[in-house]
């Protein structure tokens, strides 16, 4: 099969090549997916550069990428939960960085795999469950439900445009901090939006003058401006600052969960959730994908079609 490969650690985008890699296996209790389209997140240049070598092994020459969409074609003994040709979408990230999804075939487990939204192409779908089970799991873990007022930082974001449409589809009202630029998508997805930079906290307690139920931040370095918005019992929660921890929030990390992609694949073709395309590349096209990302400046979801 095709797949995107790097040979070592480096922040040199250069080194990615496709290349005949061999077909995975199939071990029991899991799916074999032929690749329809399979999302870029910031985790992947991150991973590639190094980044994560202190909590995870690397198996080289890595395939990157965590997100698929796609159809089953094969599975290993033990998995009644899916059959060969299942559309299916997953967070397929592994104990061990080696065989990720930027490839014509990926194995998963069965425990990380969800049908796919029939709402949404393949394009679509493959970027759902990592940053939309990053976003379902950091509204979760504090709570949002019907009635609060949440603040999420970088609304406009890949994770945070998933959390505004979330939370606003249980019910609560969502502050969301976004550039000038991106205050009517903000309101699309269901959000009040406000500027970043000086005099934040001013703006959102004139939204807010009681201060908000929970904060949800997706980009880090906002622990001050989340503190002096938060009411008193209020709840917080970082992906990107573990700081908060010190102060009674939580820092989160999604895992691979098929029954949690499975609520986001719901949501969707309850017509509550979508997702924007930025662009599309081929394998070759990976490089300039993740310069992209790297730019900070994408709306919506990068995505691979082998």
């Amino acid at each position: 099969m095709r797949a995107v490969t790097y040979p070592a650690y480096s922040t040199d985008l250069a080194t990615l090549r496709v290349e005949d890699r061999p077909t995975p296996k199939v071990a029991p209790s899991c799916v074999l997916i032929e690749v329809k389209a399979a999302a870029v997140n910031p985790v992947d240049w991150k991973l590639m550069a190094g980044g994560l070598s202190g909590l995870m092994d690397a198996v080289f020459p890595v395939v990157p990428g965590w997100d698929v969409a796609g159809v089953v074609a094969a599975v290993g003994p033990d998995t009644p939960e899916f059959a060969v040709g299942d559309e299916v979408i997953a967070y397929a990230r592994k104990e061990v960085a080696s065989g990720g999804t930027f490839a014509e075939l990926v194995a998963v487990p069965v425990t990380a795999v969800a049908g796919k939204p029939v709402s949404l192409s393949f394009e679509q779908a493959a970027g759902l469950p990592l940053a939309g089970g990053t976003a379902l799991r950091t509204l979760d873990a504090i709570g949002v439900d019907a009635g609060d007022t949440v603040l999420v930082h970088a609304a406009a974001g890949g994770v945070g445009g998933f959390a505004v449409q979330i939370a606003a589809a249980r019910g609560a009202r969502v502050i969301g901090t976004a550039s000038q630029t991106n205050h009517d998508y903000v309101r699309s997805l269901g959000g009040e939006p406000v500027s970043y930079g000086d005099g934040v906290v001013e703006r959102i307690r004139a939204l807010a003058p009681e201060g908000v139920d929970a904060v949800a931040d997706f980009v880090g370095g906002q622990l001050d401006v989340s503190l002096a918005v938060l009411r008193e019992g209020g709840r917080l929660a970082s992906v990107a600052d573990p700081s908060v921890t010190q102060h009674g929030g939580r820092w989160i990390w999604v895992r691979p969960d098929g029954i949690q992609t499975a609520r986001l694949a719901a949501l969707a073709d309850q017509g509550r959730l979508t997702v924007e395309v930025a662009a599309t590349f081929g394998l070759d096209g990976v490089a300039e994908a993740f310069a992209l990302s790297q730019s900070g400046h994408v709306r919506g979801k990068l995505i691979i079609v082998p």
